[in-house]
């Protein structure tokens, strides 16, 4: 079905949803009449079967009844195509902004939320939560009404027996749902333990191996498998409960029936065989829909469970939003400055206060100092994964709350002290930064890094697949494929987060040599521990405490006899007579 519609995305969304909702309503109406119909006619073919008379009229009634099973057929698959189609939508709908939301700009999303967490948020659940209402309250409800509507109509006495019975089984399942929620919240959190198990065992196998912590992760597996085993047969249980009800509720229908209508209890006149045969076929047809109804709240219950969790998730505050008036950055030179910035983690005491720094545009700038000084967080500001609580980020002068994330990441490209690599080949790992590079480009790329050799030596060279975050690969591999990922990008400015600090140092001098070369002309921050790799860096500056403390070249700093001096002595052990011989 091709609808054309013009306006925003998510309204075209949402009128064809509602379209294919509609057509699948429509449907079940359909199924729900000719359910009605084929044990309405059961009247007529008990009769031609038994009724002489009746006889001459079994070919209509043989051809009535197949026109009456066709359109069921048909009215049934049309009700699975467009039910179907109309939930896959939905799915996307939930799905896509889950996904799309958390990636684009909440980092906060991930960093409050355990991955496994996320994972357990089903984005099925909206869609079968609205499966359960509409097939539950449309065909099943209105199945159910055509057959007591055919029962009444065949024998309104022997109906009297079905709603007199039919009340008793409401108190036996009306507290079932009160059960269903809290057992549905703990079983998603024993699943959510399972998947931050195997989790933890792939990442983690060598701590795991090398502590013999092998028994403590086969028990916490095997706790939280008993604990899934044992809310699901709960739910089970609770489940369950509502089909021997119906199955009594039936018993005692049937009962009933042959009670009163063998009794003469039916009324003064006695009724066909034809009349009898419709009125307990509806009966038995009327068990299974009752049945599902039943239950439904049990089922829409589970279902609130994952929608809660889901929605949870999409409610979280969107603090990192792109303005509506956003603009690209325009071409500069690529100073960036920090003014008066002071940012805190949620609102928290301040990690930054009051900083304000510039960096120089084409020149390379080394961060350095003691873990917690807030080092990492100016590159989470620069690069927009936060705004400042005050104050403001600016590139080339422009405030980064007012141009495009899309700008925003052309012009800077980033190597994390956690090098991070997708499950894919090498060159879908290097590609990832500039997907328009040709292959002799990323080649080059891999050159600099000094990762060409090692690549090529791999099983099936740049199309090895390096595993799950770069498992295949040693740390030093790892890193030189993240930094010539970060070459192929030629983005104006350069982060630089430890990204030397698992090579050797043969490695890291010729790594160092080329970004040298290659980063003449760019803007460079790098942070480092290892004071051995900024010493050539055009400025440094000392950040302590949420602050920078002292800034200058090497020698300046060395001369100042501050806090960089005392790092300097300590990485380099220099000895106080070596100090007095320098100065």
């Amino acid at each position: 079905m091709a609808i054309r519609l013009h306006g925003p995305p998510h309204c075209r969304q949402s009128y064809v949803q509602g379209r294919l909702y509609g057509v699948a309503i429509i449907a079940m109406i359909a199924v729900a009449a000719t359910t009605a119909g084929s044990a309405y006619m059961m009247e007529y073919i008990v009769d031609a079967m038994t009724s002489p008379e009746m006889r001459d009229w079994a070919v209509v009634i043989a051809l009535s009844v197949v026109c009456l099973f066709l359109m069921k057929a048909l009215a049934t698959y049309a009700q699975s195509i467009y039910l179907a189609h109309a939930g896959n939508l939905d799915s996307h709908r939930t799905a896509g902004p889950g996904v799309s939301q958390a990636t684009s700009a909440r980092c906060f999303v991930f960093l409050d939320n355990e991955s496994s967490d996320l994972l357990m948020r089903p984005h099925t659940a909206p869609r079968q939560l609205i499966d359960v209402i509409v097939t539950g309250f449309v065909r099943d409800a209105m199945t159910l009404l055509g057959l007591v509507i055919v029962m009444v109509y065949q024998q309104p006495v022997l109906s009297v027996v079905f709603s007199i019975v039919g009340p008793l089984v409401l108190p036996g399942i009306r507290y079932l749902p009160k059960s269903v929620r809290s057992i549905m919240q703990a079983e998603f959190k024993s699943l959510a333990e399972i998947i931050r198990v195997i989790q933890e065992t792939s990442a983690g196998i060598k701590v795991i191996k090398g502590f013999s912590l092998e028994d403590r992760m086969i028990d916490r597996m095997e706790t939280a498998i008993l604990k899934v085993e044992e809310r699901s047969n709960e739910i089970a249980r609770l489940q369950s409960i509502a089909s021997p009800l119906m199955e009594f509720l039936a018993g005692l229908a049937v009962a009933g029936v042959l009670v009163v209508s063998t009794m003469g209890l039916a009324g003064s006149e006695q009724p066909t065989a034809g009349q009898l045969m419709s009125f307990i076929t509806a009966l038995l047809m009327a068990y299974e829909p009752a049945k599902r109804l039943s239950k439904m709240r049990v089922q829409i219950e589970t279902c609130m469970v994952g929608v809660g969790m889901l929605f949870g998730l999409l409610d979280q505050e969107d603090t990192m939003r792109e303005s509506p008036d956003a603009h690209d950055l325009t071409d500069g030179p690529g100073e960036i400055a920090l003014r008066d910035v002071t940012f805190g983690y949620h609102g928290t005491l301040p990690v930054i206060e009051g900083m304000s720094v510039t960096f120089e545009a084409g020149k390379t700038t080394a961060l350095v100092g003691q873990s917690g000084g807030g080092k990492s967080t100016i590159f989470g500001l620069i690069m927009r994964f936060y705004d400042p609580d005050m104050g403001s980020v600016e590139i080339d002068g422009q405030n980064l709350q007012e141009v495009s994330f899309s700008s925003l990441r052309r012009k800077v490209s980033y190597v994390g002290q956690d090098t991070f690599l997708f499950s894919a080949s090498v060159i879908e790992n290097l590609r990832c930064s500039a997907p328009n590079a040709s292959d002799e480009e990323v080649m080059d790329a891999a050159r600099a890094a000094h990762a060409h050799e090692f690549i090529s030596e791999l099983p099936n060279g740049y199309d090895t697949q390096v595993g799950e975050n770069g498992t295949f690969l040693s740390g030093g591999q790892k890193q030189r494929i993240a930094i010539a990922r970060a070459i192929l990008r030629n983005a104006e400015i350069l982060l630089l987060d430890e990204a030397t600090s698992a090579l050797d140092a043969e490695s890291e001098n010729l790594v160092k040599n080329a970004l040298d070369a290659l980063t003449r002309d760019m803007t460079v921050i790098i942070i480092a521990h290892r004071l051995a790799t900024v010493l050539e860096a055009d400025k440094i500056m000392v950040v302590q405490d949420g602050a920078v403390i002292e800034q200058g070249d090497l020698d300046q700093l060395i001369q100042s006899n501050g806090q960089f001096r005392k790092l300097f002595d300590q990485q380099f052990k220099t000895t106080e007579k070596e100090r007095e011989v320098a100065e």
